[in-house]
């Protein structure tokens, strides 16, 4: 049976999530946005639309996810005090007491991811490392774990390019998850993930390291804008191998996309490159390729925000892109976050995908931060 002091804390935790995300000016804000979307001729402008219509779902989603947490809390008061009268059995106040914690945890996580790209989906890339074999497959397990948190979230998920390995694993896949903040929390996952245990492919036994780098940044859409130099982008095809039929052997599907990006402050230049297998529909491949391109120059000027914030901020820990983050000693029964020090024994649960404990804990770290 829960305490008057857990109760307490409840309604605290509450009352600071109205003040947080300032609920009732929320409240008034939705009311005015709404009101545009009955104006004549609001459809004239689809683009425009439906950005709008974007702004107040978002807005709508905050009001609805503070009220379900206030009406739990409330209903939690109400069955403490029916449980004295021997209304309601102690199992029914303790059952809506984890409801109304999971609540508030679940919004005070989102509450965290205050950035314009949190909401957005993600494109995540997974590389190998060094290590052939042993560093081909610990990419394939970070990808089926990836895939397994999709799963367990609800988010949809498509793997837009993928190259397998020499005789195991992978070298790189390139996968779009979407949902609602999908890159918000997945943000947490760039860096390099390293694997520590006794290789299968390793005839004496022996204890083995490897490494794979983790890279995520935010899919843009249409009401998103970002330049795209026409004259600094070229395409090749080629023919898509892997499953399919006849039809991905025969026809140049495939595409790549090779952008020459000029850093705005340096002046330095770079290839970025891009390939997209995804369908047997060329035009389609290459719209999905542009829609990756533009991602990443979203994430390139998104990332030089943040690295300004960085340097106002010189001296706090943050993430630093590419960094190594996370260890998984498969022997030890060990995953350790190295940023957050947060730990777990449940190695298994993990690689299935159960990385929501460290999310959880960049963001409670870092997302105030950020």
């Amino acid at each position: 049976m829960i305490t008057a002091e857990q109760l307490k804390d409840v309604k605290e935790r509450v009352e600071a999530l109205n003040k947080y995300l300032s609920i009732d000016a929320k409240q008034v804000e939705w009311e005015e946005e709404q009101l545009r979307t009955q104006a004549p001729g609001f459809w004239d402008d689809p683009k425009a639309a439906e950005a709008q219509m974007k702004k107040v779902k978002t807005l709508e989603k905050w009001i609805k996810g503070y009220a379900e947490v206030k009406t739990l809390s409330d209903e939690l008061s109400t069955a403490f005090e029916f449980y004295r009268e021997e209304l309601v059995t102690e199992e029914e106040v303790d059952d809506l007491y984890k409801r109304s914690i999971a609540a508030i945890e679940d919004l005070e996580l989102k509450n965290m991811l205050q950035q314009e790209e949190d909401p957005m989906d993600a494109v995540l890339k997974i590389n190998s490392g060094a290590g052939g074999t042993e560093a081909q497959d610990w990419a394939q397990m970070l990808m089926r774990m990836y895939m397994r948190w999709a799963e367990r979230g609800g988010y949809r998920l498509t793997i837009s390019d993928l190259q397998d390995g020499d005789d195991a694993g992978i070298k790189t896949v390139t996968m779009k998850i979407e949902g609602d903040y999908a890159y918000g929390y997945l943000k947490s996952e760039s860096g390099v993930h390293r694997l520590v245990r006794v290789s299968p492919y390793n005839a004496q036994g022996k204890r083995m390291t490897s490494f794979a780098s983790v890279f995520v940044t935010p899919l843009v859409d249409d009401t998103i804008e970002v330049y795209v130099d026409p004259a600094r982008l070229s395409w090749d095809t080629f023919r898509s191998s892997g499953a399919g039929g006849q039809n991905v052997n025969k026809v140049e599907s495939g595409v790549r996309l090779r952008y020459q990006y000029k850093d705005p402050d340096t002046g330095e230049e770079e290839e970025i490159l891009i390939e997209n297998t995804e369908t047997r529909d060329q035009p389609k491949n290459k719209e999905k390729a542009m829609l990756l391109l533009k991602s990443q120059l979203y994430d390139r000027a998104m990332r030089k925000r943040l690295e300004a914030q960085a340097k106002i901020e010189a001296g706090k820990k943050k993430i630093e892109w590419g960094s190594q983050i996370r260890s998984y000693v498969f022997d030890d029964r060990r995953v350790k976050d190295h940023r957050t020090n947060y730990q777990t024994s449940d190695v298994s649960g993990v690689m299935d995908g159960d990385i929501d404990a460290f999310i959880k804990a960049y963001l409670m770290e870092f997302g105030a931060e950020e």
